[in-house]
């Protein structure tokens, strides 16, 4: 026996020997943990070697009476495998927790024999199958269970309404089978927490729910729940919470609510309910939160509102309310959010809404409010959000309200208001979106409006205003939208809209503007609709607009004079150019020979001349390039650390992140301007057809354009790195491959696997839309919904994309989906991400984003829906045809109108009309406007499965991916 062996032996038998000397319950722990897998080693401290008293091994806790293990803390460890079945000996266990890990498999029925247990928590696992029967009639000590979380199925377990002990039992978001509560539930008479959400249930609730006396949060939230809301319910006098939300209840609010003296929160919205709101629900003493929004419900607002003395949270949008609001609403409570939009409230807004100086969002669109808006939200300088369109508000906006220092969003569009827009704006330094279009303002823009550091869109469309556009508007660089039509506004464009790099539409049409048009708009990167009609612009078209990929441009009915550009010559912009007289198409030139004469021989020699020399420059720079070839071939490693006769050839670093049979050189000679297949905010992509062969023949190369960094976020990381963070290390058959990543200087490479058949929004928007059949959308959606849902639900931390749109979705030869362009994405922790600026692409952003600047994996979500929506529909996010709407507003729209038919895509709602319309509900649903009602995309997967056509090869194979640690 070697040294070497007979050492290894020797520490073997030690560490046998000393875990033999432990107490019995510690060498149980250590059989568990080898059953475990412990990936971030969370669990190597448990060892007798590195120490002899176990019971100070961190994640467990002793028993006061003997060394035996009481408690096993071991939430989010990223501990993996089956449940540890040694565990189930440990009879000194009170308290397991083993949420949010990865375990898999069926639950073990073993722990229901444990006589100590009082508290088991598995929540936040993958445990599958079905609850074992004997959890119903074991757990003699049992109080709290938490099974939350994973995807148990079967029946609902009905049988853990036979453990009396219980105190909390938590069986939220499992895939149970649909099925209906117990009729008898009244056993639980120290229950004090049941949260039922997402369960599959089915049926009424029992009125025996009102005997549980103990009950202090109530949620059988996101089910199918039909009947009324039993009169029982104000029974439980202890509760806190009441969550009913996302059912299909049907009957009126119970009355008698106002009497339960604990009741804070009460969530039913987004069922069927109807008649009034119970006048004495505002009586509750402790009411902060009351949701009834997107139900049924009529008749006047209760006089009661105005006595409510705790209420902090009022949402009861999307009913069908009349009357006036109490004058005195807001005076006896600290109000705080305040959402009736949608309802057909009248009279005036209630002056002391803000007397506890605590409102932050007041949100009262769509109804029938009249006369002015109170001074005293001038006042407001806690206010964050103010939506008040499509009213008949009147007169002058208090002069303060303008700066108000926290306001991220003003909406006063389609009102009466007048008077003007005052100077103090300039206060409002967090002020993302100014919309007050269709209004009577009238004066000149202040040019304090260029000092709003996070201005993103300035609509001031259809009012009076006039004079010039203040020069400062040019130096606002995070500017995304500017719509100023129809109005009065005269005198030149601003020099300098090339700071503008953000922008995505410009609309002056209809106005007395004069000069020229500025060139500096043809470097706008993202610039997509340009609207100048109907002015008095004179001169060129400046060539630089050639530069730009417009869905609609628009500078008819102008003095505009000389010849287009040749690429705004053709049919596609037949009518963007008319009314200018002094403006010609350059498309044949020959045919002005006769108007030029001589001067025209003078051209045509000085053009010859010129081709001349450009093809001597062609044919000297193709011979420095082979002979450069030539001279470096054999030596790709090269150019990595300069070449070996200290010439200045660029020093390049590359970094690849799989296996690649090119390098930078090959990637290189591909950058022509003939391979351009692209070009975005960041810079422009290139397909590479390298010599190698193989699956890498085809590259994408994205090069960044050289001053990108500069507007990069405050976070330090620009997209170059944030791209390379993100995809160098994804493994996912839905996410684009990065190959590898080539940097020098300002040189900055990112190439990717090619996907040959472009972006879906080419293909859906641009003439080829008939290649798409609805089981190929379908599959489409399912291919890219899981490419996110591995973003968001298996990266860790998670990962938010930032701009899903369908121009990101990329699709190769069988129309299989993959998502693309991290340049904005982020990583986040716990809860929502701060960010400095807004990213995404018109159309697509999610509305508590724009005004927020937090983002999470629910504004991905909302983005999302917006691509189903137009794989639904066929129409672009925003465009002519949707008027002055994006795509979710006019779905919406569409459907109150005449129903769902009338918003799908007419090519295709034929046979696959029933198919279509299951998706459209699924779409409605991750474009709400409150992200809380978003599902999450892991439950858009499946929503978007079993909505599959009945194709069998429209349904996807689900791949297997590992979790991915960031």
């Amino acid at each position: 026996m070697t040294p070497l062996l007979l050492l290894r032996l020797l520490c073997l038998l030690s560490l046998a020997a000393t875990a033999a000397a432990l107490p019995a319950d510690f060498t149980t722990i250590l059989a568990a943990k080898s059953a475990l897998s412990d990936p971030a080693s969370a669990l190597v401290v448990w060892d007798p070697r590195l120490s002899r008293s176990p019971c100070r091994w961190p994640h467990l806790l002793c028993s006061d009476r003997s060394p035996a293990v009481a408690s096993l803390l071991l939430s989010n460890l990223s501990l993996a495998g089956t449940f540890p079945s040694p565990l189930c000996s440990l009879e000194s266990l009170a308290h397991l927790d083993l949420s949010y890990n990865s375990l898999t498999g069926p639950l073990p029925p073993c722990l229901a024999a444990l006589p100590s247990l009082t508290h088991l928590d598995l929540a936040g696992n993958e445990f599958s199958g079905q609850v074992p029967g004997s959890y119903g009639a074991g757990f003699p000590s049992l109080a709290t269970l938490s099974l939350a979380g994973n995807v148990l199925s079967g029946a609902f377990p009905g049988f853990l309404f036979d453990v009396t002990t219980l105190e909390e039992l938590l069986l939220a978001y499992n895939p149970f089978a649909p099925s209906a509560l117990p009729e008898n539930v009244s056993g639980l008479t120290s229950l004090r927490v049941l949260w039922l959400s997402g369960c599959g249930l089915v049926g009424e609730i029992p009125p025996s729910i009102g005997s549980l006396g103990s009950l202090v949060n109530l949620d059988l939230s996101t089910n199918n729940l039909t009947g009324e809301i039993p009169s029982s319910i104000r029974r439980l006098e202890n509760v806190v919470q009441i969550e009913l939300y996302s059912n299909r209840l049907t009957g009126s609010v119970p009355e008698g609510l106002g009497a339960l003296k604990r009741l804070q929160f009460l969530d039913a919205s987004m069922n069927r309910l109807s008649g009034e709101i119970p006048a004495d629900l505002f009586h509750a003493p402790s009411l902060e939160s009351l949701h009834l929004y997107q139900n049924d419900l009529s008749g006047r607002m209760p006089a009661t509102l105005g006595q409510a003395p705790a209420l902090v949270d009022l949402r009861l949008f999307t009913n069908r309310l009349v009357g006036e609001l109490p004058p005195e609403f807001g005076k006896k409570c600290p109000l705080q959010f305040l959402d009736l939009s949608d309802n057909r409230i009248s009279g005036r807004i209630p002056a002391a809404l803000c007397s506890a100086g605590k409102l932050e969002q007041l949100l009262i669109l769509n109804n029938e409010l009249f006369g002015p808006i109170p001074p005293e939200l001038g006042q407001c300088r806690t206010l964050t959000r103010v939506r008040l369109p499509n009213n008949r508000l009147s007169g002058p906006v208090p002069p303060d309200m303008w700066g108000l220092p926290h306001l991220y969003l003003l909406e006063l569009v389609g009102n009466k208001l007048s008077g003007t827009l005052d100077p103090i704006i300039a206060m409002a330094k967090n002020l993302s979106q100014l919309l007050i279009s269709d209004n009577g303002f009238t004066g000149a823009l202040p040019a304090q409006i260029g000092a709003l550091p996070a201005l993103f869109e300035l609509s001031a469309a259809n009012n009076m205003f006039s004079g010039p556009l203040p020069a400062s508007l040019a130096e606002v660089s995070t500017l995304g939208r500017l719509d100023l039509r129809n109005n009065s506004l005269s005198g030149e464009v601003p020099r300098g809209v090339r700071r503008w790099q953000k922008l995505t539409q410009l609309d002056l049409a209809n106005n007395r503007l004069t000069g020229t048009i500025p060139p500096g708009l043809g470097e706008l990167p993202v610039l997509n609709s340009l609207d100048m009609s109907n002015n008095e612009l004179i001169g060129d078209v400046p060539v630089q607009l050639e530069n730009l990929k417009l869905s609609l441009l628009n500078l008819s009915n102008n003095r505009l004079t000389g010849a287009l550009p040749p690429l705004l010559s053709g049919s596609m912009y037949r009518d963007s150019f008319v009314g200018n007289p002094a403006l010609w198409r350059d498309t044949c030139p020959s045919g002005r020979r006769a108007r030029t004469g001589r001067r025209g021989l003078v051209g045509s020699v000085t053009s010859i001349l010129a081709v001349a020399g450009v093809v001597l420059l062609l044919v000297v720079a193709w011979f420095c390039y082979t002979s450069y070839r030539r001279q470096h071939s054999g030596h790709a490693a090269e150019p990595r650390g300069g070449g070996r006769d200290g010439s200045s050839r660029p020093r390049w670093l590359l970094t690849s992140f799989h296996k690649v049979e090119f390098d930078e050189d090959d990637i290189m000679s591909c950058l022509d301007e003939d391979n351009v297949v692209g070009m975005g905010a960041a810079g422009k992509v290139y397909k590479a057809v390298l010599g190698g062969g193989g699956e890498d023949a085809v590259v994408a190369v994205k090069k960044l354009w050289g001053d990108e960094g500069k507007a990069a976020e405050s976070t330090g990381k620009d997209s170059f790195d944030a791209e390379v963070a993100t995809l160098g290390r994804i493994r996912h058959k839905n996410i684009v491959k990065l190959w590898c990543c080539i940097r020098s200087g300002d040189c900055r490479l990112l190439v990717y696997e090619y996907v040959s058949n472009g972006s879906l929004g080419d293909l859906l928007h641009g003439g080829k839309s008939g290649l798409l059949d609805w089981p190929a959308r379908h599959r489409i959606m399912v291919d890219a919904a899981e490419g996110l849902a591995y973003l968001h639900h298996d990266c860790a931390p998670p990962i938010v994309h930032r701009d899903v749109k369908s121009n990101n979705i990329l699709l190769d030869a069988e129309l299989g989906a993959k998502v693309a362009d991290f340049g904005v994405a982020r990583i986040i922790g716990n809860g929502p991400a701060a960010v400095t600026a807004i990213a995404g692409s018109c159309g697509y952003i999610a509305p508590e984003y724009s005004y927020t600047l937090r983002v999470t994996q629910k504004s991905d979500v909302y983005s999302f829906g917006v691509v189903m929506l137009e794989l639904v529909t066929g129409k672009k996010p925003i465009g002519e045809e949707l008027g002055d709407k994006d795509l979710v507003r006019w779905v919406h729209g569409g459907i109150e109108r005449d129903g769902l038919d009338s918003v799908l895509d007419p090519g295709l709602a034929g046979a696959s009309k029933d198919d279509m319309v299951t998706v459209l509900h699924v779409a409605l649903l991750c474009t709400s406007s409150l992200p809380i009602n978003r599902p999450s995309m892991k439950t858009v997967v499946k929503l978007l499965v079993e909505a599959a056509p009945p194709s069998p090869e429209s349904m996807p194979k689900a791949a297997e991916q590992r979790p991915l640690d960031v």
